[in-house]
């Protein structure tokens, strides 16, 4: 993913609304993207997401291009609605590391996709849009925090070293045939570092440690209706 030295917004939009037929589409969107960065929006079908893409890409020095045109024009913005859609496996990995380059050279992508995973290994910044409105915003790793049921789990080599750590971290979970305990937590390195050292002081050791958190799987079904309930004619 790309970082920025100075944030500018290259895409702002404030309240953008869409109705088709007296059904609203899209209603009151606000976006920044910064300059630079790549930004997913991600959604159900039906959710708004290719008539956001359309009606942004119309504006100003704002472009709606085929990747391979980007060495003719040189856009500073470049709109992709799904663009590794149909590819395999290799060239979709060919296709990431091509938006990388192009954002590591100041080149904006804003980009519509149904593969988590691509969003995950892209986006610096993702919007997750929900019966045209904007249900949640933020890091890749921001909107998995966001979702219950990380865990750290330890390995002990003993059953006593099993559970002198469960009466050490209190709350959690226990197998004793694996020897193993999970324990609640979003994952980041301070709550870490304090579980470890909780844990030292009272001369335990764990054998193996293991991080869990939430992907952007959870994230999407978390956040959105159900795809099938959603009417394709609202994209």
């Amino acid at each position: 993913m790309t970082t920025t030295s100075a944030a500018r917004p290259a895409i702002s939009v404030t309240g953008l609304q869409k109705s088709f037929g007296g059904k609203v589409v899209l209603d009151g969107i606000d976006l920044t993207v910064q300059e630079g960065t790549i930004f997913a929006l991600l959604g159900p079908n039906g959710a708004g997401k290719t008539t956001t893409i359309h009606i942004l890409s119309t504006g100003g020095m704002q472009r709606r291009l085929d990747l391979a045109m980007t060495l003719i024009g040189h856009p500073r913005v470049i709109f992709l609605d799904e663009p590794t859609t149909g590819l395999d496996p290799r060239s979709r990995r060919n296709m990431w590391q091509t938006i990388r380059d192009l954002a590591a050279q100041g080149v904006t992508i804003f980009l519509t996709t149904q593969y988590l995973e691509e969003a995950d290994q892209l986006s610096d910044q993702i919007a997750v849009l929900d019966h045209g409105r904007i249900v949640a915003e933020g890091t890749p790793g921001e909107l998995k925090r966001r979702i219950p049921g990380g865990h750290i789990e330890l390995q002990f080599e003993n059953l006593d070293q099993l559970e002198s750590a469960e009466r050490v971290l209190g709350v959690t979970s226990r197998d004793d045939e694996s020897l193993c305990l999970q324990v609640p937590s979003d994952g980041d390195i301070p709550a870490l570092r304090k579980l470890l050292d909780r844990l030292d002081r009272a001369s335990v050791k764990a054998e193996r440690l293991s991080i869990h958190t939430p992907d952007l799987d959870d994230v999407f079904f978390s956040l959105t209706s159900h795809p099938d309930s959603q009417k394709a004619s609202q994209r």
